[in-house]
């Protein structure tokens, strides 16, 4: 005979919808909250329960310290007891944990054990509901109407509610209480009341789960939905295919007798269904798209502008039918595709082809043919005359339009084409890093970074992308001229930003053999910014600011003997002296020494002098990011002037040059 209980526990169980393991928790929990309160024990102090599975006996062990006599029975246990419990090789001052149920707890420990079980039992339960709930975003579900307000429904879901928005409502519809309706699961939220489930009745993806619960044909693979385009309660499409030889897929999502969409058409109060085939030919697409309405032409066209644009033609009779009443069957239409759908009849369209048959992408052909140009004027004079327009008739227009305006489309999608393979030629020429910088690395004027964000010109990628396609395309920008081409391409040449590999990617073959052809007078001008450096820095005001001996060392080379004799001039002298220097080093033959020959090491002369405090000057400031340092001795006046170069291909890291005895 079960007791009470485990006959308790299996109902709470099953009510909440809870594993016994979470209840278990719950219920240990709560004994553990009552014995700390009934005891009035340190929160510090270790407590735990162990429940019975089958008896639902509890047993509550507390941790004590090991005594020979015990002051605090409730953190205190004597040795012989600890042997008892377990513990035989236990001594003094050891932590065990005891058995300590106690046989009742007070009232007031008993109010907090059924608190603390209700909350966590409430806990284990929301945290349920929302592991369930939030796996089932995006299906159906089943509900009843128990509230209705002016901003939203409330739906009972079973054991717990969700809201139904106004804005998720389908206009028209009307709900009473205790209605039975199908709601699309649109999100589900983690609230500290348990989860918030909101629902939908206009979202398109309800059509799509009605579609796959009516038809098996969709719900097994067979038949495919590409896109649905709806306005809720009034009209949908959608666009079907079938990836199963021999299987048609708009009999079988309508049903025999139509029975599979009338189905639907009920869940949703009457809402009109079109079902349409899907075709990978646009052109063929977009005619069926547009259906009940009949189509003459469907001219496809994109640009950057505007994006994609598709032209298409029809009757005159089928204007209004594939406009559809306030636009929606045109407009469904574009959802349902993705492009603009621009719908002329086929009256309004030749005569814009009369007017264009000067254009040079026009058909010879048919711009030549007197015939059929007169036969197209005495229609269009009937048309405004309000006369019935034949069969005859309207073929001699479609070849008008096909002749003359879709030539026009078709070379302007041609042109489209041709941009944009020369963007994309022009995007590979681009390096990687440029796209991820942004526009505000080049610190262009307030006005000029303003209006090239305004034309989504965001970062150093899609500048250099602008200007490598013309000047026109920078011009055309509205607010940008001549004066702001010139900044911008002066900010982009004195930007230095990039890393190596974006580097050498900017830089182009000429540029490379030359350098790989005068090595000689590469390294030779590598000395004469040696030593222009250190004419330069002899300028600068002497520095106070203790620092550490330097050590230079100097290479006995004619060009090292000449920078200290020249440097022993006055300062007046010093500029004409630099340019006879370098003139006479430019003139100097350079003989190259084979690249493997092993050479006695050249003397070396090591200054080692105590240094005087440095004064740092403005110019020193401004100078110091360059990489260059004075160091003046005040005993002897000579100047210790170290200065870093950044590295280059031929030098791949940072030189230090340590250069003294001026």
């Amino acid at each position: 005979m079960k007791s009470e209980f485990i006959l308790a526990f299996n109902e709470i169980c099953e009510q909440r919808g809870l594993p016994k393991e979470e209840v278990f928790e719950a219920l240990k929990t709560a004994l553990v909250s009552a014995y700390r309160r009934d005891t009035n024990i340190s929160a510090q102090q270790k407590v735990s329960v162990d429940i019975d599975p089958r008896t639902g006996e509890p047993t509550i062990y507390t941790e004590k310290e090991v005594v020979d006599s015990i002051f605090d029975n409730r953190t205190e246990v004597l040795l012989e007891q600890a042997k008892r419990e377990g513990y035989p090789e236990a001594v003094y001052g050891d932590l065990v944990m005891v058995d300590s149920t106690t046989p009742t707890f007070g009232r007031i420990a008993a109010q907090t054990a059924k608190q603390v079980l209700l909350q966590r039992v409430r806990e284990a339960e929301r945290e349920q509901l929302y592991e369930d709930f939030s796996g089932r975003e995006g299906e159906l579900v089943n509900g009843t109407v128990q509230s209705v307000s002016g901003q939203h429904l409330t739906i009972g879901l079973g054991r717990t509610e969700a809201i139904l928005p106004k804005s998720q409502q389908v206009p028209g519809e009307r709900y009473r209480a205790h209605d039975k309706i199908r709601v699309y699961v649109l999100e589900v939220r983690r609230t500290n009341r348990g989860p918030q489930i909101f629902v939908s009745r206009n979202h398109r993806n309800l059509l799509r789960r009605l579609l796959e619960l009516e038809v098996p044909e969709i719900y097994n693979g067979q038949v495919e939905i590409k896109s649905i385009a709806r306005e809720a309660g009034q009209r949908s499409k959608v666009a079907v295919l079938a990836l199963q030889p021999g299987v048609d897929p708009v009999g079988a999502c309508v049903g025999m007798r139509g029975v599979r969409i009338q189905s639907i058409v009920r869940e949703l109060n009457d809402e009109k269904i079109d079902v349409i085939e899907w075709d990978s030919n646009q052109h063929t697409f977009i005619a069926k798209a547009l259906s009940p309405a009949r189509v003459s032409h469907v001219f496809l066209e994109e640009s950057f502008e505007d994006g994609k644009t598709a032209v298409v033609i029809v009757p005159d009779d089928q204007l209004s039918l594939a406009i559809g009443r306030e636009g929606q069957n045109a407009r469904l239409a574009a959802k349902l595709t993705g492009w603009r759908i621009d719908i002329k009849s086929l009256t309004e369209a030749a005569a814009e082809s009369l007017n264009n048959l000067d254009n040079p992408a026009a058909d010879k052909g048919v711009v030549g043919n007197e015939k059929l140009l007169e036969a197209v004027k005495q229609v269009l004079a009937k048309k405004e005359a309000g006369r019935p327009i034949t069969s005859e008739d309207y073929y001699n227009l479609d070849r008008l339009v096909g002749g003359v305006e879709g030539k026009i489309i078709a070379s302007r999608a041609a042109a489209f084409e041709a941009e944009r393979k020369v963007r994309a030629e022009a995007r590979k020429a681009i390096p990687d890093q440029a796209w991820q910088l942004p526009l505000d690395v080049l610190d262009l004027p307030g006005r000029i970074h303003n209006l090239l964000l305004d034309a989504e010109i965001e970062t150093l990628g899609a500048l250099m992308m602008t200007l490598s396609l013309g000047e026109d395309a920078f011009l055309n920008i509205k607010g940008l001229g001549e004066k702001a081409l010139e900044v911008v391409q002066e900010h982009l040449a004195n930007f230095d930003g990039w890393d190596d590999e974006a580097v050498a990617e900017l830089e182009t073959e000429p540029v490379v053999e030359e350098a790989e052809a005068q090595p000689e007078a590469t390294e030779l001008e590598a000395e004469v910014e040696e030593v222009v450096a250190v004419v330069e820095a002899v300028e600068l005001e002497p520095e106070v600011e203790e620092e550490p001996a330097v050590v230079a060392e100097v290479e006995e080379t004619p060009a090292a003997a000449e920078v200290e004799a020249e440097a022993e001039t006055s300062e007046e002298e010093q500029e004409p002296v630099l340019d006879d220097l370098t003139q006479s080093l430019i003139d100097t033959p350079v003989v190259k020494a084979p690249p493997k020959q092993k050479q006695e090491p050249k003397p070396a002369v090591v200054i080692a002098r105590p240094t005087a405090p440095e004064v740092e000057t403005e110019e020193e400031r401004r100078r110091g990011r360059k990489g260059k340092q004075l160091v003046l001795d005040e005993e002897t006046g000579e100047v210790v002037v170290k200065r870093k170069r950044k590295g280059s291909r031929r030098r791949p890291e940072w030189e230090e040059y340590d250069i003294d005895d001026f």
